[in-house]
């Protein structure tokens, strides 16, 4: 590698003064040991307790949902999502090829089928354009429901991912969910903090589903969130995640299959702690993207991803875009070996065997940007 990329190594670890600068920490201080320590002394750390309530309404609140109900990850979020959304067995779901397995895996644990679709360079989420055009190739209207002509499925939902925290283009969207009766589900996973037109996301689809892991831009240490405004849902969500059990005073009675999915209270503990600082650290994080922007401008062939138009992105991970002169690998070998953690997107999925035979759509752009992004330290900064 030339100095150019010796320069900019060199200036990401000057600036988080380290000799390894991992891709992204999470961000602790008194306020989250106070809480956590408050929730152990209480004796309530599992998924009852004062925390799992406030974080629930402080998420809300943040959000400007009318609820959250809080679960052990954000995969098992969008799983709920997903099913009190309507999807069942043998229905197919568009989602982009170009997204972390959780997104693929939530439909399959409801035995629903995964339809890869194409993302767009612009916002690296879902292309409404490019998903109404394969519709007019594939889907054919049955009853009021679109359904896949070539497999005879019904396509029941849209899943958009918003990549790295920005927002996917939701007006064209949703009006082609409307025109086809789609049920938008929404995997937020990365996105608390970014808003679309002023309105956060996760509040578009009927359902959402937001991850807490240890390396989102906040963390429960493991956690997830199913957001909605519909209050009928979040009470058969929250049913359904405590194993579907009748209230009673001392009763073990279930009315249906449910799951073991509630956040413990201790890390809804974190949670709240976290949360009354989201805004700092998406301040931070956007600071952090001019710097990266004039650490970037002396690299050849090479730009920093900024936030699509009439969008507010949280900058998750911050993100190079590699003209192709460039070879990925060799970028990823000198970034990781010069103590700059660095990663490629996720393989998309339509390559892994085991959703290899799921249906797909022309995916250009997702073979594209498989071989050109790469994600740089991220963890937010304290900088004047």
């Amino acid at each position: 590698m030339n100095e150019q990329w010796i320069s900019f190594a060199n200036g990401i670890k000057d600036l988080y003064q380290k000799d390894f600068v991992p891709l992204h920490e999470p961000t602790f201080n008194e306020t989250e040991i106070d809480y956590v320590t408050d929730c152990v002394k209480s004796g309530w750390v599992s998924s009852v307790g004062k925390y799992v309530d406030r974080f629930e309404q402080e998420l809300a609140e943040f959000t400007g949902v009318q609820r959250t109900v809080a679960v052990v990850n954000g995969t098992a979020a969008l799983q709920i999502a997903l099913k009190i959304a309507g999807v069942q067995q043998d229905d197919e779901v568009f989602m982009p090829s170009l997204t972390f397995v959780a997104t693929a895996n939530a439909a399959s644990y409801l035995q629903a089928v995964p339809h890869f679709v194409d993302v767009s360079e612009k916002t690296l989420g879902l292309d409404p354009v490019k998903l109404e055009e394969h519709i007019k190739d594939i889907g054919e209207m049955k009853s009021g429901q679109l359904t896949n002509k070539h497999t005879g499925r019904i396509i029941r939902a849209v899943v958009p991912m918003h990549t790295f925290g920005h927002p996917v283009d939701l007006d064209p969207l949703i009006e082609v969910c409307e025109r086809y009766n789609f049920v938008l589900v929404e995997d937020a996973a990365e996105s608390l903090g970014s808003y679309y037109k002023g309105k956060h996301t996760g509040g578009f689809g009927r359902v959402s589903a937001l991850s807490f892991n240890g390396n989102k831009i906040m963390t429960t240490g493991g956690g997830g969130a199913i957001l909605t405004n519909d209050d009928k849902l979040a009470d058969y969500a929250k049913h359904i995640t405590t194993t579907a059990k009748v209230p009673h005073r001392w009763a073990y009675e279930h009315d249906e299959i449910g799951y073991n999915y509630r956040m413990p209270n201790i890390n809804a503990a974190l949670g709240c702690a976290q949360l009354q600082k989201i805004s700092t650290f998406i301040e931070e994080k956007r600071q952090l993207t001019e710097i990266y922007e004039e650490l970037v401008s002396g690299l050849d062939g090479v730009s920093l991803f900024k936030e699509p138009t009439n969008t507010t992105g949280n900058y998750w991970l911050q993100t190079l875009v590699l003209e192709q002169k460039h070879n990925r690998d060799a970028v990823l070998d000198f970034l990781n070996e010069n103590g700059v953690m660095s990663r490629p997107i996720w393989t998309p999925m339509h390559e892994l065997e085991l959703f290899k035979n799921m249906p797909t759509a022309d995916l250009t752009i997702t073979k594209k940007l498989k071989n050109t992004l790469i994600n740089i330290p991220s963890t937010p900064l304290k900088v004047k």
